[in-house]
């Protein structure tokens, strides 16, 4: 018999972050997941960065769709609210949920078949519009839970494990991301925990649309030679455009940076995202030359990890729409019906 419950008694030795939190509340259930699935490595670089970041468990409010990848939010930050939508449908569930309660911190989960497919048309929006929140794709290039057919997000000429070729034109997520102007862009892999848990903190911090694309290997079935989504392939074409430390707001900064060394790039509530460069002259801020950079490399073979675009004065969707800063959940009747004069002025402007 297979207990999906942990225990809820922890030890008391555990350390605890400032919110008095232990590692262990940010947990969820077992995962049901096949051992050495990339995604468990994910949910554990989540937890992470939540727990260093001392995010209350109930201020996080995690939308998933459908697949392996969206079975996830149910592994991790148990206490949080969650909503697992249909197919591909999640960021416009999120959007509404945003626009509602503005007041907490929203992270989407998906997967390459969840958002690159039957959900292309609501990503594309979700960036578009600028919904703050941390879209996490968890992208194998398969579809997991239906015996392994190639996703849109699978390189051309790579192999099934099967041994049929896929000669479609794949979907990268992060040039579309780039294009339709999200204000924070990076790729990972979920093997690189010291390289994701901080763009996972960098991304919960961020003041708009944040979509971070973690490769991560399906090892039942796409872990195989001829797979560009592989293990081993992964490893030996991973080329990190920058060497990433978060630093919450008001954390001592150390001198172990030299000058010329590191950028700060300021985030929307006042933390730091510290960048040290591995390349002469690669800019973060600079939009275009992140998708030029992508596409040269990816022309290459060769699949840019790191923070590749972050906008450090972003705004997002409320800020469009300028809605107050009230949530609209907790308007009351008054603020709702401003009554038949203000009707009158609103049906005028229409006219």
């Amino acid at each position: 018999m297979t207990y999906l419950a942990k225990p809820r008694l922890h030890h008391p030795s555990l350390t605890r972050n400032q919110v008095g939190y232990t590692r262990r509340d940010y947990e969820g259930r077992i995962s049901t997941l096949c051992a050495g699935c990339g995604h468990d490595s994910i949910s554990a670089a989540i937890i992470q960065a939540c727990w260093e970041l001392d995010i209350e468990p109930h201020r996080v409010a995690k939308l998933s769709g459908i697949g392996c990848s969206s079975k996830t939010p149910d592994y991790f930050l148990g206490a949080a609210h969650g909503f697992n939508t249909v197919h591909g449908r999640m960021p416009s569930v999120l959007t509404g949920a945003n626009l509602a309660n503005r007041d907490l911190l929203y992270l989407g989960v998906s997967g390459d078949g969840d958002s690159a497919s039957i959900g292309l048309g609501q990503f594309a929006n979700a960036m578009r519009r600028g919904v703050r929140m941390a879209y996490i794709v968890e992208n194998n290039g398969v579809y997991g839970l239906t015996k392994g057919q190639f996703s849109a997000t699978a390189d051309r000429g790579s192999r099934s494990k099967k041994g049929v070729i896929n000669n479609d034109s794949p979907v990268d997520l992060v040039a579309l991301a780039l294009q339709l102007g999200a204000t924070y862009v990076a790729r990972s892999f979920s093997g690189d925990k010291e390289q994701l848990v901080p763009l996972i903190k960098g991304a919960l911090g961020h003041g708009g649309a944040a979509f971070i694309d973690v490769i991560s290997p399906c090892v039942t079935f796409n872990n195989h030679a001829g797979s560009t989504k592989s293990y081993d392939y992964v490893r030996q074409h991973n080329e990190a455009v920058s060497r990433i430390d978060f630093l919450p707001p008001h954390s001592e900064i150390t001198a172990r940076y030299a000058p010329g060394e590191a950028i700060d790039v300021p985030q929307h509530d006042g933390s730091v995202l510290r960048l040290r460069k591995l390349h002469a002259g690669y800019d973060p801020t600079d939009r275009h030359a992140a998708l030029s950079h992508l596409n040269t490399q990816q022309a290459r073979g060769e699949i840019v990890t790191g923070l590749l675009y972050v906008d450090p004065v972003a705004t997002d969707l409320h800020g469009a729409l300028n809605t107050c800063s009230m949530p609209l959940n907790q308007l009351d009747e008054r603020a709702l019906c401003p009554g038949a004069e203000a009707l009158q002025k609103i049906n005028a402007a229409l006219r």
